[in-house]
C-alpha cells in the first residue's frame, strides 16, 4: 500500500476491520442496483483505512426491506438507519447535505464485488459534514492523490 503521510490513524477498540464488513455485507447478497457502500467505506477499500466504527450502506427500497427484519430502526431526526448490531448501517437518506440517493447507486463503482460511492460524492459528504474523522480522511485521500 502507498503510504498516506498519515500513519498516525489510531483504531478504536468499537471499531471492525473493514474487510470483515465487506464480507458480512456480501453475504446479505443484496439485489444489484439497490444498495451502494458510502462513508468511509469507499476509502477502506481502497486501503486507505484498515478499520472502521461501521459500515454506511445506502438502500433503495427493496434492499430496505430485506434488511428492516435483521436489525434495528434507529432514528437520527428526520433519517432513520436500520443497524444489524454487526456492524452494518443500512440508510435511505442521508443526515449530511442534499444527496440524490438513487443516482449515487446507478453511478457507484464496484469494486471487489460491492457497489461503492463515487469518490467525488465522499468528498462532497466529507467536505459538508467536517467532523473530525472526516477532515482526516479528506487529508489521506489527498496524500493517496485520489482528491
Amino acid at each position: 500500500m502507498k503510504r498516506t503521510g498519515f500513519p498516525f490513524y489510531i483504531s478504536k477498540p468499537d471499531e471492525y476491520p473493514a474487510k470483515l464488513l465487506f464480507e458480512r455485507l456480501r453475504n446479505l447478497n443484496l439485489p444489484r442496483g439497490q444498495y451502494a457502500v458510502f462513508g468511509s467505506g469507499p476509502l477502506a477499500i481502497r486501503g486507505l483505512l484498515k478499520r472502521v466504527g461501521d459500515l454506511d450502506v445506502l438502500v433503495r427500497d427493496r434492499a430496505w426491506n430485506l434488511v428492516v427484519p435483521l436489525g434495528r430502526i434507529v432514528r437520527h431526526g428526520s433519517d432513520e438507519t436500520i443497524d444489524l448490531d454487526t456492524g452494518l448501517t443500512f440508510g435511505r437518506s442521508w443526515a449530511y447535505g442534499d444527496f440524490d440517493i438513487d443516482r449515487l447507486i446507478y453511478e457507484a463503482e464496484w469494486i471487489e464485488g460491492l457497489p461503492f460511492v463515487t469518490l467525488d460524492a465522499v468528498v462532497e459528504f466529507k467536505q459538508i459534514a467536517g467532523r473530525p474523522q472526516d477532515l482526516l480522511h479528506l487529508r489521506l485521500l489527498e496524500a493517496a492523490g485520489l482528491i
